[in-house]
Order: C-alpha cells, then sequence, then structure tokens
C-alpha cells in the first residue's frame, strides 16, 4: 500500500539537486559549460521555490516533463514502444503541436517551476522549430533524445549557442549491438558525432536502453570509460519496457534492478566526471513510479497528456487545458490517489504492465 505521508515534493527536489551538483562536477574543466550551469544551479533553485509556493496552493508540480514533439522517424528500432502503441509511424504528422503551441508550453513551464524537458518523438531533431523554441528558455534544461542521424553543422552551433540544449544520443552498447536494434551505420555515425563534439567542446550525452540481452555490456567498464573518452557527461540508463508478449524477456529482473542500481551507484562514484541516471529509478524508494504528474508527465506530439510514453492514455489536451490544466488532470489525480502506481510489475513500468486499469479510469 502507498505510504500516505511519503515526500514526493522533497524527495524529487532532492533528485533535481543531485543531478545538478553532478553536472557542476562534470563540467568543472569546461569554462563554458560551467559558466552556464552554475547559472542553471540558481535557475533551478528558484524553480523549486515556485513548485513549493504551487504546492501550498494545493497544486503538485512534477519538475520534469517529457514531451514527444513529433510521431516522425526516419529509424525502426527493434522493440520501439513508440511504433508499439503508434505513436510514431512512417506517414506525414497529422495534426501535430505547431512550433508556437509547444512554444507556449514552454513558457508555461518555466512559470510552475519546471526545470527540465525532455524532448523525444519520434525523431526531435526532425522538428528544428521546436528545438529553436526551446532554446530560448535559458531557466530549462532540454535533454533532446535523438538517435544522432540529423546532428549536422547547424545543429553543432545551436548547440554551442544555447547551452540549455543538450542532445543525448541513443547507444545500445557496442557496434554489433547497437547496429542490430537501429539499423547498419548507425554506431559509427555515433562515434563520429561524439568525436565532433568532443573537438568543439560542447557538452552530450547518451541514452543506452538496458535489456537482458546488453545488460553486461553497456554497465562494463570497457563501455563506460569509452563513452568518457569521447568526451560524454551523461548517461541515462532506460530500463526496456516490454512492447508485447514477445519481448517479456528483454524485460530485466527483480534481482537485475537491484544490480543496476548498485552499479550506477559504483559508476558514479568511479567516473566523477560524468552523471549517471537511471530510468524509471527504483520505484520502491520513491514511493512507487512518479510518472502521472508525481514527478514527471508526458505531453505526445498531438498535446495530450499522457501518465508516461509507455502509457498512451489521455483525458486532457494541452491545447484546450493549458499546462496547468493537464497537471490537474482526473486521470492524473485518480492514479495519484489510488494504489496502482505501487503495484507489483514485470519489467520497468508499472503503468504499462497495469494498462487495463489505466484504460477502466478512462471510462468510468
Amino acid at each position: 500500500m502507498k505510504d500516505k505521508n511519503f515526500d514526493i515534493q522533497g524527495y524529487m527536489t532532492k533528485g533535481v539537486e543531485r543531478i545538478v551538483k553532478d553536472s557542476l562536477r562534470a563540467t568543472l574543466k569546461d569554462p563554458a559549460e560551467s559558466i552556464f550551469m552554475a547559472t542553471f544551479a540558481a535557475a533551478s533553485k528558484k524553480a523549486s521555490n515556485t513548485r513549493l509556493r504551487y504546492k501550498n496552493e494545493g497544486l503538485h508540480v512534477p519538475p520534469f516533463l517529457i514531451a514527444s514533439i513529433t510521431s516522425n522517424c526516419n529509424l525502426h528500432c527493434a522493440g520501439c514502444y513508440s511504433r508499439q502503441n503508434e505513436a510514431t509511424k512512417d506517414c506525414a504528422p497529422v495534426d501535430q503541436m505547431t512550433g508556437e503551441e509547444w512554444g507556449k508550453v514552454f513558457a508555461e513551464a518555466k512559470e510552475l517551476g519546471i526545470s527540465f524537458i525532455l524532448l523525444a518523438g519520434g525523431e526531435p531533431l526532425l522538428r528544428k522549430d521546436v528545438i529553436k523554441s526551446a532554446a530560448e528558455y535559458k531557466d530549462i534544461l532540454f535533454p533532446i533524445f535523438t538517435n544522432g542521424v540529423f546532428i549536422s553543422d547547424e545543429y553543432f552551433e545551436m548547440f554551442n549557442k544555447h547551452r540549455n540544449l543538450v542532445p543525448i544520443m541513443s547507444i545500445e552498447g557496442h557496434k554489433e549491438a547497437t547496429d542490430n536494434r537501429r539499423g547498419e551505420g548507425i554506431y559509427d555515425k555515433l562515434i563520429s558525432n561524439m568525436e565532433k563534439f568532443k573537438e568543439k567542446h560542447l557538452i552530450f550525452g547518451n541514452s543506452v536502453t538496458v535489456t537482458t540481452e546488453n545488460f553486461d555490456d553497456v554497465l562494463s567498464d570497457d563501455f563506460v570509460s569509452m563513452l568518457g573518452g569521447y568526451g560524454c557527461k551523461a548517461v541515462i540508463y532506460v530500463e526496456y519496457v516490454p512492447v508485447s508478449d514477445e519481448s517479456k524477456n528483454l524485460a530485466l529482473s527483480e534481482e537485475q534492478e537491484g544490480q543496476l542500481r548498485a552499479r550506477i551507484a559504483e559508476l558514479r562514484e568511479q567516473y566523477q566526471e560524468m552523471v549517471f541516471i537511471s530510468f524509471p529509478g527504483d520505484e520502491k524508494s520513491s514511493g512507487g513510479c512518479v510518472a502521472a504528474g508525481r514527478g514527471f508527465f508526458h505531453i505526445n506530439s498531438h498535446g495530450g497528456a499522457e501518465p508516461c510514453p509507455f502509457s498512451p492514455y489521455s483525458d486532457t489536451n494541452v491545447r484546450e487545458a493549458s499546462l496547468k490544466g493537464a497537471i490537474s488532470s482526473r486521470l492524473f489525480k485518480v492514479l495519484q490517489d489510488t494504489d496502482i502506481l505501487m503495484d507489483d510489475h514485470v519489467g520497468g513500468c508499472v503503468l504499462f504492465e497495469k494498462r487495463d486499469q489505466v484504460q477502466a479510469i478512462l471510462q468510468q
């Protein structure tokens, strides 16, 4: 059962403070990045106070937002959750949020005290208009989860000018694992990108989907030191969420989840010039899943406010309800007030496992 006295606001604030502290440490040797991170640290503290003020007024504002800014993608990665739930398609995008509409979301996010907006897709770099809009909100850090294919000289210039835009390139391990899941030649493109980022003294990170197949490889010193050698400053380990019954064997066991937490703790000590984050993280220590507005929520490319990308269900659209209205949606409130977010489950996402219950809430 959920601990009604658990302080999710305090828990998430401490998490943000740790990320900012680790980021400051990771950028100490780069003056431009260090100056930006110091400025962002001050903005993050101010945002935390803003969220606390809203909490005292009865509104819990999460510090993180995931924004899938396009349904378009150039790759067909094996086991892609976004294609499985049809959020990503090969046809031309229909009724997508405009760059102006996303700009309004970013502006309201700043007013509410949201510190991090993760830009995803599809492939987010296909929406240059939205990326340019995000660049103007210096108080918000925008990790951009990209397959890396469309990183060009123009984007390198943009990342240099706007340090709040941080590309997070997806990689699955070494060459064979990456090309097997993402396509032939992708690994070499990622290595080329990393070499250019290092040459230009620009910060970047990598996201790694952790499965039973690549578990040992992506947590090895060989892999992590390779990324660090190219200048990677952040590694985000994303636990694989089974998108079909056939892929459940790729989801980590409870024992492996524990090993992952322990290994990340070791890596933080061993590689102090890098930031290590796991997603969704240790749900036992966070009072349950932090989706559905507890720690973050998701906006799809049409403006629908969803608990998370793995739970594509919505009763509110930011086009009509605004960001504040989305945070207060009935679906989010019910999920937060019941024990669904604390239920036992297989794999990385309780809401994916309990999707029938989530759908039932919408139909009530």
